[in-house]
């Protein structure tokens, strides 16, 4: 009697590598599982993951799939030109990801080097915009996140929305900026009140408040300079 063939829906639904991936992550699957995903479904005759097994078979696992061609993938039973196309695209992709080089990131030392990144973004808008620099340990800008725009005030100024992206992209530390619509940079009781705030915010959290700048017309004033972040 002819044995049935192996179908992937008589897989434990648990055990399935979509699911897996799911529950696990793309990690914790086998070469053959994130193959078998990617054709998607075999043949009346065999279930997907036994493709993707011969697939492995044909290319000594995956060392020599990198170099794969399209008519070797549509040599093997099961796999049109479909598949294939979709299996080199994916591999591709892999290779434009490993061979990607670091992005070289803007390192931030003094108030003067938060100045002249923001600058020219900032000193000509027409309302108030508040700005975080989000740092990593080496002091690398991570990131820059515009909060909110409008006048500022304690109420809309809430340290939850700043060191929440801050938890988000993992930073050590963080860098608020605004503008100054008017060119004068000089500080508001409001402005120094809510450096306060966030300095304090930051220690509670572990996440420093390296300074708040204000930016003016080609002018800027720090607040770590004045004093008022410790």
């Amino acid at each position: 009697m002819r044995q049935s063939p192996f179908l992937i829906r008589d897989v434990p639904l648990r055990e399935r590598p979509r699911e897996r991936l799911l529950q696990e992550g793309a990690q914790a699957l086998t070469n053959q599982e994130i193959l078998a995903i990617l054709l998607r479904s075999g043949t009346k005759q065999e279930s997907v993951l036994e493709l993707a097994q011969h697939v492995l078979a044909k290319f000594d696992g995956i060392l020599l799939l990198k170099e794969a061609a399209i008519e070797e993938l549509c040599s093997i039973k099961g796999i049109g030109e479909a598949k294939a196309v979709e299996l080199l695209a994916a591999i591709e992709l892999g290779k434009r990801i490993h061979s990607m080089q670091p992005e070289e990131r803007y390192v931030i030392r003094s108030p003067e080097d938060v100045s002249n990144y923001v600058m020219e973004d900032m000193r000509f808008l027409q309302q108030e915009h508040f700005d975080c620099l989000y740092l990593n340990t080496k002091n690398q800008v991570l990131h820059r996140k515009t909060i909110f725009i409008g006048s500022l005030n304690a109420s809309i100024c809430h340290p939850r929305e700043i060191f929440k992206e801050a938890l988000r992209r993992s930073a050590a530390s963080v860098i608020c900026l605004h503008n100054h619509p008017s060119g004068d940079p000089s500080p508001s009781r409001e402005d120094i009140e809510m450096t306060k705030r966030l300095a304090e915010s930051g220690k509670m959290i572990g996440i420093e408040l390296l300074d708040h700048i204000i930016i003016g017309d080609r002018k800027f004033v720090s607040l770590k300079e004045q004093g008022y972040v410790i």
